[in-house]
């Protein structure tokens, strides 16, 4: 019984002793990497804010402003050229359907679409996974050149104007949403001279807009 006691409690202390090593290891290669990581994600926005909203001799990034609307807050991107402020770029999301979709949108002084960069997603590779480029300029769905706040984004099946990617009509509604919210947070900024240049009406969000419909089934994803 003794013998038995003892191995018990040497297994317990080995047991112990692997975990304290295993989790000193994990948080050692999280150290590691931690910089890495946060390097490549900075170049990441670093190239993507320069893509979206071009042309600017500032440094976007370091003067960040937050935005919140409808108690959400939104990293939004200044950009001037000599001294001019001449856009922005806004950071939103929104449920698509597979998960959440991240999306950076790049909006000239008047308030119109310039381009913008799909940053992160989780759509059905070769279908929702298009929106990454599907809505550029001369591609089928292209809302470059758009005002969101003149009317909000929606894909035609909706009575819009967007053509929404070919059987992702959830995903295709997940973006235009987060396109419409960033909108919202670039109307809503104030730049130095007090004014975007642009009219923040109808830019209400469609309700439920990354929700399936009836029409919406997996076979069509």
């Amino acid at each position: 019984m003794k013998k038995l006691e003892s191995s018990l409690k040497n297994m317990l202390l080995v047991l112990t002793g692997v975990t304290a090593i295993s989790v000193a290891l994990l948080a050692y290669v999280n150290e590691l990497t931690k910089e890495p990581i946060e390097q490549a994600n900075a170049k990441t926005l670093s190239d993507a804010v320069s893509a979206v909203v071009p042309g600017f001799d500032n440094d976007p990034i370091a003067e960040k402003k937050m935005q919140e609307v409808n108690g959400v807050q939104y990293a939004v991107y200044p950009a001037t050229k000599g001294g001019e402020y001449i856009g922005a770029a806004v950071e939103a999301t929104a449920m698509g359907f597979g998960g959440e979709l991240k999306v950076l949108v790049g909006f000239d002084a008047e308030g119109k679409i310039i381009d913008y960069s799909l940053l992160s997603h989780a759509e059905t590779p070769g279908l929702g996974s298009k929106a990454a480029d599907w809505f550029k300029k001369g591609n089928r769905g292209d809302i470059t050149g758009m005002n969101p706040g003149e009317a909000a984004l929606t894909v035609s099946k909706d009575g819009g104007k967007v053509d929404a990617i070919t059987a992702s009509t959830i995903t295709s509604r997940a973006f235009l949403s987060a396109v419409n919210a960033a909108y919202a947070a670039y109307a809503g900024q104030e730049t130095a001279d007090g004014t975007t240049g642009a009219t923040s009406k109808n830019v209400e969000q469609p309700a439920d807009s990354a929700a399936p419909e009836a029409a919406d089934t997996l076979g069509a994803k």
